[in-house]
Formats: structure tokens, C-alpha cells, sequence
């Protein structure tokens, strides 16, 4: 795979060798560590705590802001950094009442005051924003490293914390004839200013170098890794400000590529709370893509066979650079970056709470007899079969 040519992973399977033998908290199969009420002492209740950043998508804000002086790009990265979070947590039931501090690594040479300043004021409206919906995250502090000896230009992440009844958890307890319900990741729901390209926060690295050009490369050499090999930098035909044309609308390539981690939390506050009896488990597609669910669905068959829409962006980023459908979708999560695994007579319920909220969903899968095959994926660009 080029993903792993250019120094990441999409299944990161050493890093889950590193950590095969720790302690997995008190449901192993839980989206997200579950541990003991260290916090409170209560057996009734538990905690959880994680930590996430927004990857080398910071990266290409800078470029972005490089070019054109915009800081604006810098709220979407502290957004990015927080839905990484705030949304794991959410896939166990953990979506109210969260903590958040941050860690923010950069090269003071590079990134200016200004920039630390509007990443930290996004995050408090973000946080305002789900106030709204009855969701609420207090901003802890945090600690801001001058480190350009590590840290080419900038990394931002968060550490979250949250404490919640046992009884309300989602543990991911598959079974076969699960629904799998779908929420599209692009689109403009109610609580987005703009249109959202979908791609999230995972992938970033191929994204950014199959369609930017090779001006990059030469221009701000900081902003890539120099130990990856030179065809595998900036390969693409594009510069940030080009425009393509998605659905009668003109985008710049940059803007679709920056396009904020798309929250579900406020479709958790409305919708999941009143339904968690029937629902068995929660995925979110980040990184390893469509194949995310694989880890949390052994000794079942996963069918995917009625996908809601490729994103734009994904078939742009497929068209330029004829990358497999094999590896796009365990790169990126194709549009499609929430699923519930759910009775059926959740499912409507489901998927009516969440174009409510301008969001797209549908029944896109099931959960079958398992049969040698982990995961099928069938769409238009044919079968797909994962171990």
C-alpha cells in the first residue's frame, strides 16, 4: 500500500502488537478503554479516558495558511483533534459531562502565537456550540510544547474524561441479524456553517500527496516527511486553491481536504440516549477506514451491501490517483463514518433522528454467520472481500 510507503498505517498492526498483552478494561471489546470508577469509587459507575489528535491534517492547514494568511483553518484542527475524542467516547455511551485538555507540540519558528490562539478559542465555541444541544465539555487547560527539534511544524491533540453509569454503556456485544445503520460523514447537517467534504480526519497523509503537486514538496519542505521516498511526495496536479466542481458547486481542493471532523454528538444526545436497549454496538470509521468495524465484529460476518454515496472527495482522490478500491476503503471512510449495530426495530428511529439533523443514513449492512470472511464489502466498485 502507498499509505504504508509514505510511513503510516492504516491497521497500525504493530502498535497493536505493542499493546496485545495490556489489561483492555472491563469490556475488551468496548469501542474505547472501560475502566473501574477510579474517579468516584463506585461500582455502579465507570471511567474512561482518551487521547487523540488530528493527525498530519494540521499539516496541511499549514500549507494552507502559508499561502493564503487565512487562520480560519486553525478552528477546523482544533475541531478535528476534538471529534477524535469526543466521538470514540460517544461509541460506548459516554456523550455528556466530558473533560478535555490539550497538548499542543510545535515549532515555535513556524507557528506563531496567533495560530495557538485561534486553536484555542475554536475549541471553546465548539464547546459552546454543544451546549446547545445539551452536551457539555469543560476545557481543562492544557500544555502548549515548543519542540521544533521533534516536531516539524505543529501537532494538536486532546485528552478526554468522562465518568458514566455501567448500566448505559454500549459494549459492542454482537450478534448475528444486527442491522447496521449508516451516517454519512459529508453533506451540511443543521449544526455545520458549510459543506463538509467527509474526509475527516484519517488518510490525510495519502490525501494531501496524491493531489497536491510537487510545488509543495519544494516550496515548504517542513511540511512533509523528508525519509519518505520522493515519488511517493506530492504527486497529485493540484494546488490548494484550484476548484473542482462538486454537485454544481465550485470548491478549492484545499478547503474540501480541510473540511472540520464532522461531530455525531448531537445525534447521540437526541436519538441514541432514548435507544441504547437495542442497540449492540458503535463504530466509528476512522482510522483503517470501512474496515474499522473488523476490530469489534470476530467471529461474525460483516456484510456492507447497500453503502450510503462514495463521498465526492474519495472519488476525486480515486480518479486522480487509481489507488485500489481495496485500499481506499481501508484508508478512508468513504462517507459512511458512523455505524450502528442495532436491532431492527431501531433502525427507523435511527436513521429518521439523524436526517433530522440534515445528516444522510440508511440500513447499509448486516451482521451474519461467520464463514471464513470477516468483512464483504459490494458497491459499485464490486466486491471486496477482508479477512
Amino acid at each position: 500500500m502507498k499509505y504504508d510507503k509514505r510511513g503510516v498505517s492504516a491497521s497500525k498492526s504493530d502498535v497493536h502488537r505493542a499493546i496485545k498483552n495490556l489489561d483492555k478494561g472491563l469490556y475488551p471489546n468496548a469501542f474505547c478503554k472501560i475502566l473501574p470508577d477510579v474517579a468516584g469509587g463506585d461500582e455502579a459507575f465507570c471511567n474512561l479516558m482518551h487521547a487523540d489528535t488530528a493527525g498530519t491534517k494540521a499539516g496541511l492547514a499549514y500549507l494552507y495558511w502559508r499561502e493564503t494568511g487565512d487562520l480560519s483553518v486553525w478552528k477546523g484542527i482544533a475541531q478535528d483533534a476534538m471529534v477524535m475524542n469526543l466521538d470514540d467516547m460517544a461509541c460506548v455511551g459516554c456523550f455528556d459531562n466530558i473533560l478535555l485538555s490539550s497538548t499542543i507540540g510545535r515549532n515555535k519558528n513556524l507557528i506563531n502565537g496567533d495560530v495557538i490562539e485561534q486553536i484555542i478559542h475554536s475549541a471553546q465555541e465548539m464547546a459552546d456550540a454543544m451546549a446547545e444541544y445539551n452536551i457539555h465539555i469543560t476545557l481543562a487547560g492544557g500544555e502548549t510544547a515548543d519542540v521544533g527539534d521533534i516536531v516539524r511544524t505543529i501537532d494538536v491533540g486532546y485528552t478526554a474524561f468522562g465518568r458514566m453509569k455501567r448500566e448505559d454503556l454500549i459494549v459492542n456485544d454482537m450478534e448475528e441479524g444486527l442491522d447496521i445503520v449508516g451516517l454519512a460523514s459529508c453533506g451540511k447537517s443543521t449544526y455545520e456553517e458549510d459543506y463538509n467534504s467527509g474526509i475527516g480526519s484519517n488518510g490525510l497523509t495519502s490525501a494531501r500527496h496524491d493531489l497536491l503537486s510537487k510545488y509543495y514538496d519544494t516550496t515548504y519542505p517542513e511540511s512533509r516527511d523528508p525519509l519518505v521516498p520522493e515519488e511517493f511526495r506530492f504527486i497529485g496536479p493540484y494546488r490548494l486553491q484550484d476548484k473542482v466542481e462538486i454537485d454544481g458547486v465550485e470548491y478549492e481542493v484545499g478547503k474540501l481536504m480541510l473540511s472540520p471532523t464532522r461531530t455525531f454528538l448531537p445525534f447521540f444526545a437526541q436519538t441514541v440516549g432514548k435507544l441504547r436497549p437495542l442497540i449492540k454496538g458503535i463504530i466509528h470509521c476512522t482510522g483503517g477506514g470501512m474496515t474499522k468495524s473488523s476490530h469489534f465484529t470476530q467471529g461474525f460476518h460483516v456484510i456492507k451491501d447497500n453503502l450510503l454515496p462514495i463521498a465526492p472527495v474519495f472519488k476525486l482522490i480515486q480518479q486522480t490517483t487509481r489507488t485500489e478500491w481495496s485500499e481506499m476503503f481501508q484508508v478512508f471512510n468513504m462517507g459512511q463514518r458512523l455505524e450502528i449495530y442495532c436491532k431492527h426495530e431501531a433502525s427507523d428511529e435511527l436513521i429518521s433522528g439523524a436526517r433530522a439533523l440534515g445528516i444522510e443514513a440508511g440500513i447499509v449492512g448486516r451482521v451474519g454467520k461467520f464463514k471464513g470472511t470477516s468483512l464483504t464489502i459490494d458497491g459499485p466498485m464490486g466486491v471486496l472481500e477482508y479477512p
